[in-house]
């Protein structure tokens, strides 16, 4: 392959396994060279600025800059790259194409798929193809399930969402469990959580808890107003349902 139709990558992801993997994938990939990595956004701004490549592969949620804040910062460069945006969560979708991204892949990634968002960067680049299709990428990502990527120890654990129990603030961080596992995830908040998730079924129950409501098994009177629900059978989880919570759900419930 010439030297023009070289595609020099920059990788650019907070989790050092994931950038692992990446280079492993991009390795087999004809006429990729890997010229830098990263591992949050306002390095990401640098190195692009710095190493000038052709293509990044950009993870979403960082520390310091997000992958739309770094987007951001260098729309204005008269040498842009070509962004792949590489993320656990399938709800950036529509943002990731409104600033311009070549394509979306989601975590876990595979070698035929990140090939694929590769060569549609090299064809973009040399012109031989237009810019991303947003309802085409858009209806290919969203017939895929839903999932949301777990952490647990050093590994990502892609889970269902519909499959999540309940979530929950615990020391800081974001606890989800589902129905064969429980780790943490990478959002700051239940709010952001919710937010991003986007499903009706994982509603606000307490101010440190999201429940599935599908996966309530039995709602329980506890003092003042406020509830215990049980999820998933007889032997679930109870976590607690407050009393101004308890309103809403009965409204949802028609309990």
């Amino acid at each position: 392959m010439s030297e023009k139709e070289r595609l020099r990558v920059l990788i650019v992801d907070d989790e050092s396994p994931a950038r692992r993997d990446l280079k492993r994938l991009c390795s087999k990939i004809e006429g990729v060279e890997i010229v830098g990595e990263g591992s949050e956004g306002l390095e990401a701004v640098k190195l692009i600025k710095k190493l000038e490549p052709d293509v990044v592969l950009l993870d979403i949620q960082m520390p310091g800059l997000d992958g739309f804040q770094v987007v951001s910062r260098i729309s204005g460069l008269e040498r842009a790259p070509a962004i792949v945006f590489v993320t656990a969560y399938d709800s950036y979708a529509i943002k990731a194409f409104e600033v311009h991204a070549v394509d979306y892949v989601l975590k876990p990634v595979e070698e035929k798929r990140l090939s694929q968002a590769i060569e549609r960067s090299r064809r973009i680049r040399r012109g031989a193809e237009p810019g991303p299709d947003l309802k085409a990428l858009i209806s290919a990502v969203g017939a895929s399930p839903r999932r949301l990527a777990v952490r647990q120890g050093e590994s990502l654990v892609m889970v269902d969402v519909n499959d999540i129990l309940y979530a929950t603030v615990s020391e800081g961080a974001i606890n989800v469990v589902a129905r064969a596992l429980e780790g943490t995830v990478g959002f700051r908040s239940l709010d952001e959580l919710e937010k991003e998730l986007g499903t009706p079924n994982l509603v606000r129950v307490h101010k440190s808890y999201l429940a599935n409501i599908n996966r309530i098994y039995e709602i329980t009177p506890w003092f003042n107003g406020s509830y215990r629900l049980r999820m998933e059978g007889k032997g679930g989880p109870v976590i607690p349902l407050s009393r101004a919570q308890a309103r809403e759900l009965r409204k949802i419930l028609k309990w």
